[in-house]
């Protein structure tokens, strides 16, 4: 109602006033009894409670975002929140995740090998074939969820370029044989290096080497090269072999020559030891009896030589009578013989 100047008395109705008494009585009319009220609050309550509570498993880690930023992280276990406001990420961060690098395998578990990736320089000049594949978890949830877009092709590129520079200062003998454990540490330290910087908030498990070769345009040589160094560690083998059987045969024989040797010197040096202990002996006996031990020698000596001697003894005064006779026909018939004896 509004009033009139000109008629105190006399009360006009308002348009707008009407309007609106209009529109709440309408209103009055929607809005449902009292009892379907209360099953609406309470339905509200526990759309609320739900929205406002989250559990988060053993093996995950929740990042709560407000408004799409993330304010904190919580661990295993029942969380609140605040309902239609924060909402919550719950990544797997004990889940091993995978990266192929130089292949892909497709639904049927077949490999198929990505020239891209894989075809690497060597430190030596050469080119080979690798492929490999990187293992990693969920070190920061946070920092892996928003410090980075597209984590796991990151991954890979950057496993692919600590790949090449860690073969590009390796030979390719050690990419092929001996080297290959020392190039999955390296690389694995100098992706972790990277990743690192990129505040990605990974932990690489592991780099496995799956397959390191020449390329398909080169395998044959390669192989022939191959076979060539393993006949050469045969002949060397083998040679190593004969060495360590002739050497300690001879050092044997050597030993046993030495030990000879020394055995006969010793007799021989005994037996001279010996024979200068009798001389001294005897000596000292001549120098007791000089007369009867030169008398012994001379006896001794003339029972050596007389037994190889021709004689002829006569008695008596009958040599007188008999005509001297030297044969030195057979004195030197006697001396050839003896001769030709002494010739070896």
């Amino acid at each position: 109602m509004v009033w009139d100047p000109k008629d105190p008395w006399t009360k006009k109705s308002d348009p707008l006033e009407d309007a609106l008494k209009q529109a709440q009585s309408q209103f009055k009319n929607l809005m449902p009894s009292s009892g379907f009220r209360n099953i609406v609050l309470a339905g509200l309550v526990v759309f609320l409670a739900w929205q406002s509570a989250f559990i988060v498993a053993p093996d995950e880690e929740g990042v709560v975002k407000r408004f799409g930023i993330p304010v904190r992280t919580v661990g295993p276990g029942p969380h609140g929140k605040i309902p239609l406001i924060e909402s919550v990420l719950q990544p797997k961060v004990e889940k091993l995740h995978r990266v192929e690098v130089g292949f892909r395998t497709d639904r049927q578990a077949r490999q198929q090998m990505i020239p891209q990736e894989a075809l690497m320089l060597t430190g030596d000049m050469n080119i080979l074939a690798i492929e490999f594949i990187v293992q990693y978890k969920i070190k920061e949830a946070s920092n892996y969820l928003f410090n980075v877009a597209e984590i796991h092709d990151t991954i890979g590129k950057a496993a692919e370029a600590s790949m090449r520079e860690v073969v590009g200062k390796s030979k390719i003998d050690e990419a092929l044989t001996t080297g290959k454990a020392q190039i999955q540490q390296d690389t694995q330290v100098l992706l972790q290096t990277i990743l690192d910087q990129y505040q990605a908030g990974v932990q690489i498990a592991a780099v496995q080497l799956q397959d390191v070769d020449p390329p398909e345009a080169v395998a044959a040589a390669f192989k022939d090269v191959t076979n060539a160094k393993e006949d050469r560690e045969k002949l060397i083998n083998q040679s190593q072999s004969y060495r360590n059987d002739i050497l300690p045969k001879a050092k044997g024989e050597a030993a046993q020559i030495v030990n000879q040797a020394k055995g006969f010197a010793q007799a021989r040096l005994n037996r001279a030891q010996g024979e200068a202990n009798r001389f001294v002996a005897t000596l000292k006996e001549y120098n007791q009896a000089k007369d009867i031990i030169s008398k012994r020698l001379y006896i001794e000596t003339m029972e050596e030589i007389l037994p190889n001697i021709d004689k002829v003894i006569i008695d008596g005064k009958g040599g007188d009578r008999v005509l001297p006779y030297l044969p030195l026909d057979r004195l030197k018939a006697r001396a050839g013989t003896a001769a030709e004896e002494q010739k070896p």
